[in-house]
């Protein structure tokens, strides 16, 4: 589908959202407020691709590493659940536990990459920015992806460190963040003790700004289901039974991706934080960190979703995924 079609989409969003505010909160200022911080589109890169290439081009370094290795691979074999190539080898698995109203549904995706860089990152629209949105499956067909997650919906805040692809986009570290390196390994870290350019300089290929993490050296966090991600507006630390979206570190270029669906009774009732950070030490995740969940919780493969979001099959827009372009 061509972008102005999304930007369509985008424009009937917006509008309908804008509708929705102006109902909800009184008329005046704190109308305007509200669709300036979270309908109104603020676009601070508008080309991506264009962008990165151009901040390679300074540093002499190929962003497009792993991109590159994966369009030359010849030999890719995909099934409806694998998908195996030079670059990268995924296996999806759907597993379903519990019974009536107690019964919850995820889905697994391991994957070993060849290469760290293989696993990128894209934004909505192929801009950056706050209030830019396109669902999953659209950013994911966009950019050629084979398989894709959602990430960590970096446009709804205007904090953290936003590293993507190897090039720095925002520095305000806020959180516990999560830095994937171009050697292969992962891990937590304090956003408050570092700087995005430093990160770049010491290898960091992307990172995600979310949280909280959920399992480190293979052991379950204590507090977890207390964190506070966004302090601005509604239910900070989304606790109870919830879709979750979590990425595991099994070892380098070996990771794995949850996606649980939720809130739709008999199908999958959600997660909390803990049960989430349980599934993962129970893949043999030595670390895990919680993305975006609710209604962003997605996971793609293949043209297609794999999970069922919210028990009704629509997703909803983010602003960004991770992906393995086929």
């Amino acid at each position: 589908m061509a972008r102005h079609e999304h930007t369509s989409r985008r424009g009937i969003r917006r509008w309908l959202i804008a509708g929705a505010l102006a109902v909800l909160i009184p008329a005046g200022a704190g109308t305007a407020w509200a669709l300036d911080r979270f309908v109104i589109e603020h676009v601070e890169i508008a080309d991506v691709d264009a962008y990165e290439a151009e901040e390679a081009a300074t540093s002499q370094t190929s962003k497009t590493t792993g991109s590159d290795e994966t369009s030359e691979t010849t030999d890719a074999s995909v099934t409806a659940t694998s998908y195996t190539s030079d670059s990268a080898d995924i296996e999806i698995s759907t597993v379903v536990t519990g019974t009536g109203d107690e019964t919850v549904t995820y889905y697994v995706a391991d994957v070993t990459l060849g290469d760290a860089t293989v696993l990128r990152s894209a934004f909505a629209d192929n801009s950056f920015g706050e209030n830019i949105t396109e669902t999953t499956s659209a950013i994911a067909a966009d950019n050629g992806a084979i398989f894709a997650i959602n990430g960590d919906y970096y446009g709804f805040r205007d904090t953290g460190i936003v590293i993507r692809n190897g090039v720095a986009y925002r520095d305000e570290g806020a959180r516990e963040g999560l830095a994937f390196y171009q050697d292969g390994h992962v891990e937590v870290y304090d956003e408050s003790t570092v700087n995005a350019d430093d990160l770049v300089a010491e290898g960091v290929w992307n990172t995600l700004s979310f949280g909280p993490a959920l399992v480190e050296d293979g052991q379950i966090l204590d507090g977890i289901e207390d964190v506070e991600i966004d302090t601005n507006i509604g239910n900070h630390s989304v606790q109870g039974d919830q879709p979750r979206t979590a990425v595991g570190v099994i070892d380098d270029n070996h990771l794995v991706f949850v996606v649980v669906d939720g809130r739709s009774e008999g199908y999958s009732a959600g997660v909390t934080m803990t049960e989430l950070a349980q599934i993962m030490v129970d893949l043999g995740a030595t670390t895990a960190y919680n993305l975006d969940g609710g209604g962003s919780s997605t996971m793609y493969f293949n043209g297609g979703l794999v999970n069922n979001p919210l028990g009704t099959g629509t997703e909803r827009g983010t602003s960004d995924i991770l992906y393995i372009a086929g």
